[in-house]
């Protein structure tokens, strides 16, 4: 039995540099872009443990879970952290950077999420660039769910470790990703005696083997369909128009406030200020007195398809999040995931206007 998805040709190393090199037009670098073979958490556990050790000292800046991750990994590293933790509701400041960074002159490197989709706020990495490039800490930023969402700019920005994952705005596969390293990324690697080497993890290994040798052999056989998958997504992000995607999730994030706002029943945005909020997803406040699960349950039984899910761990019962992401960046999909939870609040006795939610949608989507 044959099958397309089964019978394809071996994908080259000259075809998988040519992959590379679009992604780095995308994240307009002039760095090394490395694909890894796996999803974002290779590149962000790989990177974290290729560049920190037991004599790093480390910014880790706490705006969500993934935060929490990388502060982790880093004390396993051996690193010395101190965590610049804010609400989740809300984003960090470059001040707040700028204070951290000034009552521990020791620190070397500084860890970001630039988007937290879980919590549906974002942080202004380009403000904070200038204040760690002013400091000469080494600059690790997570920005899978900003790329192809909000500009995502690694050298203007001064980001030396970049990673992003194509299964979010990018609206591609979850089975490879990419970080862009900088020359003194890979000499701070270079210097670790803890980096990984000759393991799955290892950011060096891709430096000796490919990179240093003019990308003409690859490591280990490519995931070959999610690399033709990433491929397939980068052009159809090229043919739209990286602005054009960029402002279509923005429109998506402001008509689902403003459509949120004009709903009621209690229902409101979980990031306060709509400047902190992510173009990528928008969280919600379940009402005082709902379980956002049991709210998101009513709504998904109306339109299973619809991009919601109620928050995660400790966020599960009083948030829900729509995940109007990559081709589900739509004023159909906003105003019918509104509509849905709007007809949900309504089951469990809640006032909502449906009406006034659908124009507000409207006439926000720019």
């Amino acid at each position: 039995m044959t099958h397309p998805f089964l019978d394809l040709a071996p994908l080259s190393a000259e075809h998988f540099a040519s992959i590379e090199d679009r992604v780095a037009r995308l994240m307009d670098t002039s760095q090394d872009v490395v694909i890894m073979q796996g999803e974002a958490l290779l590149p962000l556990e790989g990177a974290i443990r290729a560049a920190a050790g037991p004599g790093t000292v480390a910014l880790n800046v706490i705006t969500g879970p993934y935060g929490q991750t990388f502060g982790d990994w880093l004390r396993d590293c051996g690193a010395t952290v101190h965590d610049l933790a804010v609400p989740f509701h809300t984003a960090v400041t470059a001040e707040q950077v700028g204070q951290a960074l000034a009552e521990h002159p020791e620190i070397d490197f500084v860890s970001l999420v630039h988007a937290e989709a879980a919590t549906g706020n974002t942080n202004p990495v380009a403000e904070i660039g200038e204040v760690v490039r002013a400091h000469g800490a080494l600059f690790y930023l997570d920005a899978v769910a900003s790329i192809a969402a909000e500009p995502v700019l690694p050298d203007a920005w001064g980001v030396d470790l970049c990673v992003i994952g194509a299964q979010k705005a990018m609206g591609g596969p979850a089975g490879v990703s990419a970080v862009s390293v900088s020359a003194r990324a890979w000499e701070r690697m270079a210097a670790n005696p803890n980096a990984p080497r000759h393991s799955y993890l290892s950011l060096l290994d891709w430096k000796q083997r490919w990179v240093d040798g003019g990308r003409k052999a690859l490591l280990h056989a490519p995931a070959q369909l999610e690399m033709l998958a990433l491929e397939a997504c980068v052009e159809r992000i090229e043919s739209e128009d990286l602005d054009a995607l960029m402002a279509r999730h923005a429109s998506a994030a402001a008509a689902t406030r403003a459509g949120t706002l004009a709903l009621g029943g209690g229902l409101e945005p979980y990031v306060h200020e709509a400047r902190d909020a992510a173009p990528v997803a928008t969280t919600l406040r379940a009402p005082a007195g709902t379980d956002a699960r049991e709210l998101v349950a009513r709504a998904l039984a109306v339109d299973p398809v619809l991009p919601l899910v109620a928050g995660g761990g400790a966020l599960a019962q009083e948030m829900i999040r729509v995940n109007h992401y990559g081709p589900q960046a739509t004023r159909g999909v906003v105003q019918s995931s509104l509509a849905a939870l709007g007809g949900a609040l309504a089951e469990a006795g809640f006032e909502v206007d449906l009406e006034g939610a659908r124009k507000a949608v409207a006439a926000a989507w720019e």
